[in-house]
């Protein structure tokens, strides 16, 4: 078979047909590029305008939230409700920043100038969210939501975000542990700590070597969680493990009790102070002081004794003379803190005799209140040369009265032998026959059953402790680590005047410190001299999870916890 070859014309026009085609095709894909370019970019704008609306949405509801967080921890819900009006116009402004002239903020379509702002859910006893599940309080939820529109372009660009914030109020022995001040706890043996663990400042955590540190809830800190000793803690004492078996969060926002300002651990000492001239029984101040709320008051100045009523109860009336509590109060006992080298005047009560008292139906404090007594503010606020330590001793308080007792002073608390602590079940952590309780000091020191008044001077041999039990939540103050001195820790929050080796300190309970010792301020001692540490057996209540078995007159923080945060279509 024979083929005749392609003439020299026919190849060159098949080739510019072949050019022309891919050239057109070329083209095409040129064009369809440059248009998807053309609409991606547009796109990709567009999207960033929408993102940037969006931020302003979310800056106008911070700035409302920020001024909400700033008048709940100063003045409370009422503060807030009140000012439900004025926070719908906190819409960012052009004098704060020249970029707000860009945009404009609604509450609603068609309603320019403003900032929905509504309380949500009513005020009720409820579970918390987010860092704080698993605790109750009584909270309410407020939704802040803002459409933003970007005015600078032919068609603006809209955009909306609605933040759910749950404001509460948590009772605050719900914490194994809460600190308001730094936070160190640093073990020379193991230790695991039940609960739940706050701080409103730092948390330190430095075991000794080959000691384990274990917390089995959630722990939480305003400030950052630190695997290692306080800088200015001058202790060398290796480094252990610590183990979180919950969850952890730092930065959160601080949780804080309703005197004082916030963040200022001094000022909240006014919580077990005398209230200063003037100041209202029924102001924001007046209402936490444990002097004002307390069912009944014993004050023993130089001018003279007081015994009557709380201010805020309905047995306020009530005035008696010191003869009716000389039964179950002595005034002048005797003994040697040798960790604060002074001689204690202690205002000792008798529990069991006060208990019956409390709950006589001749009593007028109990007539008025219709229960017995469940509340006690105790101060000795005589004149004291700097040799004497004037303070509070708590005895035969193994029994509490039926509906449980709240012991409060601005004193050093010193508690002597078992306490709260039904015999059958002493040394354990069954709880279920002890009563709500709490001490609540400048600071607390433990003195076991064995404590003699008469040896409290003598060298640490005549001191010698016996196991001891005590069941109450303890809140008092610290002396907290400086340079050269460490705080003693957690571990050490308790104070000890005893030999206690080889001897158990059982304790069901809650720690909280909220401010700095002011009368028992002498620095912690070491062991070996003022005493030795026991064996701690040391547990969190869980009945203080149930409200109905919280400790009378237990103070509350106010939480602002951050709940649903969404966009949604502004148009």
């Amino acid at each position: 078979m024979k083929t005749a070859p392609l003439r020299p014309g026919t190849r060159h026009g098949s080739a510019l047909l072949q050019v022309v085609l891919f050239g057109g095709v070329a083209v095409a894909i040129l064009t369809a590029a440059m248009s998807w370019t053309a609409h991606t970019a547009q796109l990709t704008r567009r999207n960033l305008d929408y993102q940037k609306t969006v931020y302003a949405a979310e800056a106008a509801t911070e700035k409302v939230l920020s001024e909400i967080i700033h008048d709940y921890n100063r003045q409370g819900v009422a503060a807030v409700v009140a000012k439900l009006p004025v926070y719908r116009t906190r819409i960012p402004t052009e004098e704060e920043n020249p970029e707000w002239a860009a945009y404009e903020f609604e509450a609603a379509p068609g309603e320019p100038g403003g900032i929905l702002v509504e309380q949500a859910t009513p005020w009720s006893l409820t579970n918390l969210q987010s860092q704080y599940r698993g605790l109750s309080g009584y909270a309410a939820t407020f939704s802040i939501a803002a459409r933003a529109r970007d005015l600078t372009h032919t068609h603006p660009v809209a955009a909306g975000v609605q933040q759910d914030v749950q404001l509460a109020v948590i009772p605050i022995f719900q914490f194994a542990i809460f600190y308001n001040l730094d936070l160190e706890i640093n073990p020379g043996a193991p230790m695991t700590i039940g609960g739940r663990v706050h701080g409103n400042r730092n948390i330190y955590c430095n075991p000794s070597s080959g000691v384990t540190l274990t917390f089995l809830d959630d722990v939480t800190t305003a400030g950052s969680l630190h695997l290692h000793k306080h800088p200015d803690d001058p202790l060398s004492r290796g480094n252990g493990t610590t183990v979180f078996q919950g969850r952890t969060d730092s930065g959160v926002m601080t949780l804080n009790v309703p005197i004082g300002g916030p963040g200022d651990p001094d000022a909240v000492r006014a919580i077990v102070e005398p209230p200063p001239p003037g100041e209202l029984p029924t102001s924001e101040s007046g209402r936490a002081r444990f002097y004002n709320s307390a069912d009944l008051r014993l004050i023993l100045r130089d001018t003279g004794l007081e015994v009557r009523g709380g201010t805020l109860t309905t047995a306020a009336s009530v005035s008696l003379p010191w003869t009716a509590v000389t039964n179950f109060v002595r005034t002048n006992v005797s003994f040697t803190d040798q960790r604060e080298g002074k001689t204690v005047r202690a205002v000792e009560l008798d529990v069991a005799k006060f208990s019956t008292w409390a709950s006589s139906a001749t009593n007028p404090v109990r007539a008025l209140l219709g229960r017995p007594i469940n509340s006690l503010y105790v101060a000795d606020l005589r004149a004291a040369p700097s040799s004497v330590l004037p303070a509070v001793r708590l005895v035969n308080g193994a029994t509490l009265p039926a509906n449980g007792l709240t012991v409060a002073t601005p004193n050093p608390l010193y508690v002597l032998g078992h306490y709260n602590a039904p015999a059958a079940h002493r040394g354990t952590t069954n709880t279920t026959q002890t009563k709500p309780a709490a001490l609540i000091a400048d600071a607390i020191t433990i003195l076991s059953g064995n404590w003699n008044d008469a040896h409290s001077h003598r060298s640490l041999s005549y001191r010698s402790a016996t196991d001891t039990t005590v069941n109450a939540a303890f809140l008092a103050g610290i002396v907290p680590t400086a340079p050269g001195a460490y705080s003693g820790g957690v571990e050490n929050f308790p104070r000890f005047l005893e030999n206690w080796s080889g001897r158990t300190l059982t304790y069901n309970g809650s720690m909280i410190v909220l401010y700095p010792s002011r009368v028992a301020t002498n620095r912690w001692p070491g062991t070996g001299s003022v005493y030795n540490p026991p064996r701690r057996n040391w547990h969190f209540d869980l009945n203080f999870l149930n409200p109905d078995k919280l400790p009378p007159l237990c103070p509350s923080v106010r939480a602002v916890i951050r709940g649903r945060w969404q966009t949604f279509a502004a148009n």
